[in-house]
């Protein structure tokens, strides 16, 4: 199975809050916030983070920023891909998983 057809979930251990158009990600470690590791989404990872569901596979978020923003379909898979992985190495979500079907 590639990539493409994998279904993102995100870590039940990241609380995420929406401020203006950016998404602020923070992992919560024995109960507490850590501070130390907050991270900022801008208005189109707020967009892909919205759309992580454990469901969706990364094809169908990809069709979703085709149609939302002003982007080729191939650029849209690359960068997205990139930054799916990206949460992964930052505990953002869980390594991308076949389809639940």
């Amino acid at each position: 199975m590639s990539y493409i057809e994998k279904c993102p979930q995100k870590d039940p251990n990241i609380v995420s809050r929406k401020i203006a158009d950016e998404v602020i990600l923070v992992p919560i470690r024995q109960n507490v916030g850590d501070l130390e590791s907050v991270f900022t989404l801008n208005e189109v990872g707020a967009f892909i983070w919205e759309q992580i569901d454990g469901r969706r596979q990364v094809k169908e978020i990809k069709e979703m920023i085709v149609d939302e923003f002003d982007v080729s379909e191939e650029e849209a898979e690359k960068d997205l891909i990139e930054f799916i992985q990206q949460l992964e190495e930052i505990g953002g979500v869980l390594a991308a998983s076949e389809e639940l079907g």
